[in-house]
C-alpha cells in the first residue's frame, strides 16, 4: 500500500493525467492514504489514562552580598530633588505674580477711567464761561480804569547795601568756626 501511495504521489507531481486543472481532493487523498490502517487518535488518546507526574525541583538560592550605595550616589539624588523642589517653588512664586499683575492690570485700568473722569470735571472747573459766572455771582466785577496802577521800570537796578563796622576777634573766629561748619556739612550731604 506505501508503494501505490508512493506511486500516486510520483504521478501527481511530476505527470499530467490529460487535464491541466487543479484537483483540489488530492491532499485529503493522500492524507487517508498515509494514516490508512492507523486507529483514530481521539481513540487513542482516550485509551490510554493521563498520568501526571509531579516532580519535586530543588532550587538552589544563592544569597548575594549586600552592595554599598555611594555617597556620590546619594549626593546625586539629593541634588536633583533640589532642583525639583526649586523648580516647583518657582512656579509658586510665577503664579503669585501672575495673579498680581492681573490685579494690578484692573486696579490700572480702573485708575485710568477715573483719570479720565477727574481730567473732564478739571477742564470744567477751569472754563473761562464757568469762572465769570462764578465770579458775577460772588459779586465781583472787572476793575475801571481808574483802579488799574501801571509800574514803570525803565530806570536801571539799584542796591543799597549797609555794612557794619568792623567786627573784634571773637566775632571773627565765631564767623570763621560757623563757615566752616556749613563746608563739611555740604560736603557730607
Amino acid at each position: 500500500m506505501a508503494s501505490a501511495a508512493k506511486d500516486l504521489r510520483y504521478r501527481r507531481e511530476y505527470s499530467v493525467d490529460g487535464s491541466l486543472a487543479r484537483d483540489l481532493d488530492w491532499e485529503i487523498r493522500e492524507r487517508q492514504l498515509r494514516h490508512a490502517g492507523e486507529t483514530p487518535r481521539r481513540i487513542r488518546e482516550e485509551a490510554q489514562p493521563q498520568r501526571r507526574t509531579a516532580e519535586k525541583t530543588q532550587v538552589h538560592v544563592e544569597l548575594r552580598q549586600r552592595q554599598e550605595v555611594s555617597y556620590a550616589a546619594i549626593a546625586g539624588v539629593a541634588l536633583v530633588l533640589g532642583l525639583a523642589v526649586m523648580v516647583l517653588m518657582s512656579y509658586i512664586q510665577l503664579t503669585v505674580l501672575s495673579g498680581q499683575t492681573v490685579a494690578l492690570k484692573n486696579e490700572l485700568s480702573q485708575l485710568q477711567t477715573q483719570n479720565v473722569s477727574l481730567t473732564t470735571q478739571y477742564e470744567r472747573m477751569f472754563d473761562l464761561a464757568t469762572v465769570k459766572a462764578a465770579a458775577e455771582e460772588a459779586g465781583m466785577t472787572k476793575p475801571s480804569n481808574s483802579q488799574i496802577c501801571y509800574v514803570d521800570l525803565s530806570g536801571g537796578d539799584t542796591a543799597v547795601v549797609y555794612q557794619q563796622s568792623e567786627p573784634n576777634a571773637m566775632g571773627k573766629a565765631l564767623a570763621s568756626l560757623h563757615h566752616g561748619f556749613y563746608a563739611v556739612m555740604e560736603y557730607f550731604d
